[in-house]
Order: structure tokens, then C-alpha cells, then sequence
């Protein structure tokens, strides 16, 4: 009987420390002899799951996506009475934005733009978190039965631009921790509300 085939999960276990190291690393200094030394693997391996460092960055884009969502979805399954989904990914953002450092994956990738398969993989994860967060922003407003000037997805896109200079500032030591927080918490209410 041949032994079961374990691609999916080896990759699910290795994607973490890969990811990383692309964003300690960015794309072009990340070699696949480093990658394989984080993960404590030859390079043969990562070659068995992935077929080129390309696809192995390709795959980090969609995981920073998934860890994001993933942090959201557990984050809304707790409620706070008076307050929507919507202003509470706005308060949990405004404390913890970038944290975990994958912003940079996303800004190494976008220094890659002209490749593809780095371009296609980029484009859908930027859908992916617009169509999340206008999926929230039409869910505020229609709790609160407010019409709006600014449609939803023109404020999920503002909202992602805003995580996007949040991102900037935090990595340019333009701005403090609160006062990131602040334009977060505070830019983006604005934008819930479609002003």
C-alpha cells in the first residue's frame, strides 16, 4: 500500500517560517538554501512542495490573506453590544496593524509587479480584503440604517489604503504606534460612515 501523500500538510507546516523569512528578507535577498535553513529542511524538499521560490512566495501572499481572515473571523465571533463587526475590526486593527510583520511580504511583492504570476497572486489577495471589509462596511450600515455619500466598496478600498499608509508610517517611523492607531480607528470610522 503506498504511503499517503503529505504535500498539503508538510506545506501548511513549512509556509509560516517561509513566510518570514520572505518578510524579514523581502523577495529578491530570500535565497531557497535560507528558506530551507529556517525550516530546518534541505532544499530538495521545498522543491518537492513548491516548484520555484517564486511559487513559494506566491503561496505566502495567499497565506498572509488566510492569517489575516483568520484573525478577523475569530475576532468577530466575539460580540460587544452597541458596537458593529465593522468598528470592531477598526479597534483591533488600530492596536495590533502589523504586528506580525507580513506587510512586507505584500511590499516586496509589489516591487515585483512586472512577474505574472507575483502580480495575479497580489491582485486577488487586495480583492480578497476589499470584498471582506465591504462585506463588513454594508453590514454596519445597514445595522444602523444610515444611507452614505462614499458607496462600500469605494470604503473598503479607503480602508485597505488606510492599513496601507498605517503600514508605511509604522515601517518609515513616520508615525507612532498611536497615532497610527488613531488614523486607523479614527479615518476609518469616517469612512464606515460613508462621509
Amino acid at each position: 500500500m503506498p504511503r499517503p501523500n503529505r504535500s498539503a500538510e508538510r506545506r501548511r507546516e513549512l509556509l509560516p517560517k517561509i513566510a518570514q523569512a520572505f518578510a524579514d528578507l523581502g523577495y529578491r535577498r530570500t535565497t531557497t538554501s535560507e528558506l530551507a535553513r529556517r525550516c530546518g529542511v534541505q532544499e530538495n524538499i521545498l522543491y518537492r512542495l513548491w516548484p520555484d521560490k517564486k511559487a513559494m512566495f506566491s503561496a505566502c501572499i495567499d497565506y498572509m490573506y488566510d492569517l489575516a481572515r483568520a484573525v478577523w473571523l475569530q475576532m468577530l465571533q466575539e460580540t460587544s453590544p452597541g458596537i458593529s463587526a465593522a468598528e470592531r475590526l477598526l479597534q483591533y486593527e488600530a492596536r495590533h496593524l502589523g504586528e506580525l510583520g507580513m506587510y512586507r511580504i505584500v511590499f516586496a511583492g509589489l516591487s515585483e509587479t512586472d512577474d505574472p504570476e507575483i502580480r495575479r497572486h497580489l491582485r486577488l489577495m487586495y480583492r480578497r480584503f476589499q470584498r471582506f471589509i465591504s462585506s463588513q462596511v454594508l453590514s454596519h450600515r445597514g445595522a444602523r440604517r444610515k444611507s452614505a455619500r462614499l458607496g462600500a466598496d469605494t470604503a473598503a478600498w479607503a480602508i485597505v489604503g488606510l492599513g496601507t499608509v498605517a503600514y508605511v508610517g509604522r515601517e518609515l517611523d513616520l508615525l507612532s504606534a498611536g497615532e497610527r492607531a488613531r488614523l486607523i480607528r479614527d479615518a476609518g470610522r469616517l469612512l464606515l460612515e460613508g462621509r
